[in-house]
């Protein structure tokens, strides 16, 4: 924790700014600070008592901004960073750079759509927007509650209840420019006990459009049941199946990028997820304060790909490739029971988490036909018979067992203290499926980890409409199972572990102005990275010491016929001590210098204009801020700023007609800019060191919404 401290003097500067800039709040309750949450401590609370970073996205702004992705929901929230991979395919940055690093917990109704060790960056195409009632993310190491990979964040979606009275929607939406088409439904109504909800909607993206090899389809729904046993207890249950099918143009070199940005090498490249989750959850008032919460989990993941990130090796018109899949099944427990304590307000929130998995992997080797004039990816066939090495047929039973227990109490009316922690234990049983060796894999074994994770927190009330927190918190993520296994030999691995502290201040001001600002710093230790300390032979290592520290502010205001919001961060994300060894043998150390795919500031931020009570235009500016492409610090993608614009008008009978003009000012831009470059390793040359997974243009999307009794 010693890095992490170093941050205090400016904090305490910092916060003695805000508190005298306190005099100007209301002496009222502040309602944005009465918001319930659950995210934070796995049980509902007021947000102001609340010692974490955490923001939220409601269903019905959401409904207002018309997303076309995730990103566009999530990317609201300041700190948060979506990155758009094409056809709900994505990266991430909370608190950290963008990678597809195992760094986030993804949930759905609180418990994790994969298990712990099959971490994957596009997880969340598998949730079903449509039915979600909300968002909320915990920016920061979260493992005190969540457990593993909640190190850059815990993005938690809910899932809608059913409602009341009868309720139905229909929606359709279609941009020509990008080829996309989407249609929404959903219904849901209550008869005496018993509530059920449907939500659904199936998404298309033809191959003519602005960016060749780009096709896709994703078809999810949601199935929920809320049911009432008696005056103390209910159930609800919720089924969730997604299938996406998607083309992957993958990224451009410098010279296309700036020329041809719709242009793409790959013409059979693909993505294939189908996701299943059922969860059932019994909920009832065991003791005198006390509530219990039993969920049982079920999971079904195939994800199966011919990725291009894997096509390597050309030697004229051969290439090397891969062909693979990925399955999980699981069964879970997660049991947690919430009790309140006759002293101090306090309360006590205890848990056990037991999850028992099964991960199946198997990889083919494919020669890659490539044609030499284009550059493009033409043709493909199974090379495993000339190409044996890196096959692989293996499956790992994964067992993760985890108990947590958090104290919440207030040992005077403006304070309240958060204390808890969590123990993971976790035992990977791995069993290769063919003979084990140089071509084929490793030995049978069983490796086990384990990982306890504290946290301290606590919020100041400065008066009914602020408050002050602050927070202390152990993040760790543990050996993937491609880490362990993807090579012939094991490498000795440990847990990464990361220590977070942060300030922050919530408050009205008199203007109606709300504020939310967070001062962190996140320090990583023992980070995984891949080393080759000679040529054809590499392997994982934890030698990375990291740390990320920066300034997130959200600010908004409601107006009679106007509203506004900004979400900023301010970041700066730093290889403490970090060493590579490169091909010939000699030492890369990049220690001191910035991490790549880390943006210095991002920005989202809207003013809307309700010109009648039924007709609203929005303006939104997204920028990115600049980033270094290269771990050298000596290639930088200079950033963008984008414009989107958005006119609803709400028509009788639950009719709303809407248009949006996407990257209003046709912006060049890049969503994922990285660089091969090595300063000492050969001449620099953009055109096959720089690599750019190119925006969309300009583009038109108008979009019909029929509602009948409400949302």
């Amino acid at each position: 924790m010693k890095n992490s401290l170093s941050l205090s003097p400016l904090s305490l500067a910092v916060f003695g700014l805000f508190a005298n800039l306190n005099g100007h709040a209301v002496a009222q309750t502040a309602k944005e600070l009465d918001t319930i949450v659950v995210s934070g401590s796995r049980s509902e609370t007021k947000l102001s008592e609340t010692p974490v970073s955490i923001g939220s996205v409601t269903r019905a702004e959401w409904d207002a901004d018309k997303p076309k992705t995730m990103g566009e929901i999530i990317n609201r929230i300041p700190g948060v960073l979506w990155n758009d991979l094409g056809n709900e395919q994505h990266s991430m940055g909370i608190r950290q750079p963008i990678s597809t690093q195992s760094v986030y917990q993804y949930l759905e109704d609180g418990i994790p759509i994969r298990p712990l060790g099959v971490f994957n960056h596009n997880a969340l195409n598998a949730i079903n927007t449509n039915g979600a009632s909300g968002v909320e993310v915990v920016k920061g190491a979260a493992s005190s509650l969540y457990g593993s990979n909640a190190v850059g964040g815990a993005v938690n979606f809910l899932t809608q209840r059913s409602s009341r009275t009868p309720t139905g929607y229909m929606g359709i939406r279609h941009d020509n420019t990008d080829g996309f088409t989407r249609v929404d439904s959903g219904a849901s109504n209550t008869w005496g006990d018993l509530g059920l909800r449907f939500s659904h909607y199936s998404s298309q993206r033809d191959s003519l459009n602005w960016q060749q090899h780009s096709g896709g389809t994703k078809d999810s729904f949601s199935l929920r049941g809320d049911y009432n046993l008696s005056a103390t207890s209910w159930m609800r249950a919720s089924l969730v199946h997604t299938n996406l099918d998607s083309d992957t143009p993958g990224s451009l070199f410098e010279n296309d990028f700036r020329t041809h940005p719709g242009k793409s090498i790959n013409t059979f490249t693909w993505r294939k997820d189908k996701t299943t989750r059922f969860n059932v959850a019994w909920e009832g008032e065991t003791t005198r304060g006390g509530l219990t919460t039993v969920t049982l989990f079920a999971r079904n993941n195939d994800h199966a790909q011919l990725p291009n990130y894997t096509i390597t090796g050309c030697q004229g018109a051969s290439c090397r490739g891969t062909i693979n899949n990925n399955h999980v099944q699981s069964l879970g427990v997660d049991i947690k029971h919430t009790q309140k304590l006759d002293s101090l307000r306090a309360r006590l929130v205890t848990g056990v988490y037991i999850d028992r998995s099964q991960n199946d992997f198997v990889s083919d080797n494919l020669a890659i036909l490539r044609d030499v004039p284009t550059g493009r990816y033409i043709g493909y066939s199974l090379n495993s018979v000339n190409n044996p090495n890196g096959v692989r047929n293996y499956g790992v039973g994964i067992a993760n067992d985890a108990a947590f227990a958090q104290l919440e109490f207030s040992p005077s009316e403006k304070v309240r203290v958060v204390a808890g922690g969590r123990y993971d234990s976790i035992r990977y049983d791995f069993k290769n499926n063919l003979t084990p060796g140089a071509n084929f894999g490793a030995p049978n074994e069983v490796r086990s980890f384990g990982q306890f994770s504290p946290k301290l927190g606590a919020t100041y009330a400065l008066s009914a409409s602020s408050s002050l927190y602050s927070n202390l918190s152990l993040g760790f993520t543990p050996p993937e199972v491609s880490q362990l296994y993807g090579r012939t030999a094991i490498p000795e691995l440990k847990p990464a572990t990361y220590d977070n502290i942060e300030m922050g201040w919530r408050a009205v001001l008199a203007s109606g102005v709300r504020i939310d600002s967070a001062l962190y710093q996140l320090s990583g230790k023992d980070t995984i990275v891949s080393y080759t300390p000679e040529v054809g032979n590499s392997f994982n290592k934890n030698a990375g010491d990291t740390r990320s520290r920066g300034f997130e502010l959200s600010l908004n205001q409601q107006l009679r016929s106007w509203d506004w919001r900004m979400g900023s961060t301010w970041a700066e994300h730093t290889y403490v001590d970090y060493r590579l060894s490169d091909a010939a043998g000699a030492i890369e150390d990049y220690s001191g210098k910035r991490m790549p795919q880390a943006p210095n500031h991002t920005l989202n931020a809207q003013v809307a204009w309700n010109f009648t009570p039924a007709s609203r235009l929005a303006l939104n500016v997204v920028k990115q801020g600049s980033s270094w492409m290269n771990n050298a610090n000596t290639v930088r993608y200079a950033g963008h700023t984008l414009l989107n614009l958005t006119m609803s008008h709400k028509l009788q009978d639950g009719w709303e007609v809407w248009g949006q003009v996407r990257n209003l000012t046709d912006k060049n831009y890049s969503d994922n800019a990285a660089s091969r470059f090595i300063p000492g390793r050969g001449a620099y040359n953009p055109n096959t060191q720089n690599t750019y997974a190119a925006g969309a243009p300009r583009s038109i999307m108008v979009g019909l919404n029929k509602s009948w009794g409400g949302r």
